[in-house]
């Protein structure tokens, strides 16, 4: 069978063009057919008949069409996934190769949470630029769960987060530095006056927390209501870390939860509120794609990370 142009060949009785992948994940990620066509600058024809190729070729139903859309069906979404995962591995060794043949420093790719832009990562990359004035740095500040899925599917280099509890087989672990989880209040908070704090005594405080998508949100919840307590009550919500807001604590006897090393560190005019089995156990490091691609600059960006770290680790 003569192949065709610009034609992926997956299995022998397999023909699957490019440019059919690149529409299915297109209209994937933006749900509309219209939409996905303005992503990948082609009519909506043209991505229609790809998809119906595509779908054609594997012999699979890949979205469920209806008035709101394109939803992928099930057998969709785990191809969705493989074919991120392909994407990827592509475009790292399109960009090994490119810098292999013209010697580029290249570009690296960052994800952190903003918890740790101003305490970690900046002065990470301030050392990086002293020693390579021509870097070239794009950082991505999100929450982990992005970032990792975000890392997965190839669009980040390394990211600098919480480390998850359960070591995932595809991603390669390095381990910066702990740092639990505290619930902590203003110095003068007077919480800090009771002899023998318990959880009970947290319940009518009202707290500044992020949103249930943050995992310090999830904590805190599962905490109430392992102990029969109602949610607490939630004055201020954020879609971050609270970290970048310690300025309301300290005005206010809102609670909240942060990384002890970060209260140490700079958060002035607070105090850890010491409640038995109310602190949560956790790791800061660089998480990284295994078998992933990392230029020379990405390595270098981790090697200072470990470095600045060191003391952390040793105390």
């Amino acid at each position: 069978m003569r192949r065709q142009p610009n034609a992926l060949f997956l299995p022998e009785w397999s023909t699957v063009r490019l440019e059919d992948l690149n529409y299915f994940v297109a209209v994937a990620q933006a749900g509309q057919v219209a939409r996905a066509s303005e992503m990948v600058g082609q009519s909506q024809p043209a991505l229609t008949k790809g998809i119906q190729r595509l779908e054609g070729e594997l012999g699979i139903r890949l979205f469920e069409r209806s008035s709101r859309g394109m939803e992928l069906t099930s057998a969709g979404s785990a191809f969705l996934e493989r074919i991120l995962h392909v994407r990827g591995a592509l475009h790292d060794a399109i960009r090994e190769a490119n810098d292999l043949h013209l010697g580029k420093l290249g570009v690296v790719r960052v994800g952190v949470p903003s918890s740790l832009v101003g305490s970690l990562f900046s002065d990470a990359f301030a050392e990086l630029i002293r020693q390579r004035p021509a870097a070239r740095v794009q950082v991505t500040i999100e929450l982990n769960d992005p970032l990792l899925s975000a890392l997965r599917h190839g669009e980040l280099d390394l990211c600098i987060a919480t480390l998850p509890r359960k070591r995932e087989a595809d991603l390669q672990q390095i381990a910066l530095f702990d740092n639990e989880m505290v619930v902590v209040a203003r110095d003068q908070h007077p919480l800090h006056s009771r002899a023998a704090l318990r959880l009970s005594d947290l319940a009518a405080c009202s707290w500044l927390l992020p949103n249930e998508n943050v995992i310090g949100r999830r904590l805190v919840d599962a905490c109430f209501a392992e102990a029969g307590l109602a949610p607490p009550v939630v004055a201020l919500e954020t879609n971050s870390s609270a970290e970048g807001l310690m300025a309301v604590i300290r005005k206010t006897d809102l609670l909240t939860v942060i990384g002890r090393r970060t209260l140490t560190q700079s958060a002035r005019g607070l105090r850890a509120l010491e409640v038995p089995n109310l602190r949560w156990p956790r790791t800061v490091g660089v998480l990284r794609r295994k078998g992933g691609y990392q230029s020379p600059l990405a390595e270098r960006l981790t090697e200072i990370l470990v470095k600045r770290t060191a003391p952390y680790r040793e105390a």
